[in-house]
């Protein structure tokens, strides 16, 4: 079954997660995404916040860039909300936008070899398990966590070319796609996601989850083109998202990316939102007519 959520935007400001977070829970949304966009607000922070402040509703977060992190640091950080909320917190990791990761000092000479090297070292400390290790970018000597998870923590990467795919089918659990991608993107995703699982002998399931763009309304295609048009590379007149006047027609437009290979999708508000705690009720509305 699709797993359906919705996407709480870091151009809000921080107190507005407590309001719109236990909306969702409330709602009964199966998951509200974060994003850790430069340079607004901490993903894990705001994330073990609405964690504390829900019950049920699981916490994404969509994506922590990599190269801002030291990987022990990010496994203690995971494992410790792995720990305090089991089966609740979906942990995304990506690049990063290559531009703010040069405004900090960032900016890796390599992302895939960075990315292959923190990947590499939390499967093994979210397993327990020692680590010594000395690459360009992740130096471990003899390092294990006291606390590690209690149970599997799945590391999803978020990821657009065909080699960060690769690697996400390669070494991730689960691969990110960001909004404005159509389902004849999906599909290609899933190819290059699977020749990466096959390279490394993967077999295990592979959760693919795509940020839809989502409006509802009388004018709810009008918002959407607009909306569109703000996004770098996402084509406005393309199937960046879905429109309808209400939620069954959402779902109906919303069952393409399910059909190309989306196992969970996640509505993203566009700009003229307001009501935010309104919007993420959305998402628990379209869940029933998608599965049906």
């Amino acid at each position: 079954m699709t797993v359906v959520g919705a996407i709480f935007v870091p151009a809000l400001p921080p107190e507005r997660l407590r309001s719109v977070a236990v909306a969702a829970d409330d709602a009964g949304v199966e998951e509200l995404w974060l994003w850790e966009d430069c340079f607004r607000e901490g993903g894990l922070t705001a994330s073990a916040a609405a964690l504390a402040w829900t019950t049920r509703v699981r916490l994404g977060i969509g994506i922590l860039p990599l190269p801002l992190r030291n990987a022990a640091i990010t496994a203690m950080e995971v494992a410790t909300l792995a720990r305090l909320f089991p089966d609740r917190f979906v942990l995304g990791v990506g690049h990063g936008v290559q531009d703010w990761m040069a405004q900090v000092g960032a900016r890796p000479a390599s992302p895939l070899g960075l990315m292959r090297e923190h990947l590499a070292a939390y499967r093994e400390l979210f397993a327990g398990r020692r680590v010594t290790t000395d690459g360009a970018y992740v130096r471990l000597d003899d390092v294990g966590l006291d606390w590690p998870p209690s149970g599997p923590v799945p590391v999803h990467v978020g990821a657009t070319g065909p080699k960060t795919l690769a690697l996400a089918g390669e070494l991730g659990d689960g691969t990110v796609l960001t909004g404005g991608t159509t389902p004849d993107q999906v599909r290609a995703a899933r190819a290059a996601i699977d020749a990466g699982r096959a390279a490394g002998g993967r077999t295990d399931p592979h959760r693919v989850t795509v940020f839809v763009m989502a409006t509802v309304g009388a004018d709810a295609e009008q918002r959407l083109r607009a909306d569109a048009r703000l996004w770098p590379g996402v084509d406005p007149d393309g199937e960046v998202g879905v429109h309808g006047a209400d939620a069954e027609e959402v779902a109906g437009r919303l069952r393409r990316w399910a059909d190309a290979g989306a196992d969970a999708v996640i509505l993203q508000p566009t700009g003229d939102v307001t009501d935010h705690e309104a919007f993420v009720g959305l998402a628990a509305q379209v869940a029933p007519y998608l599965a049906g």
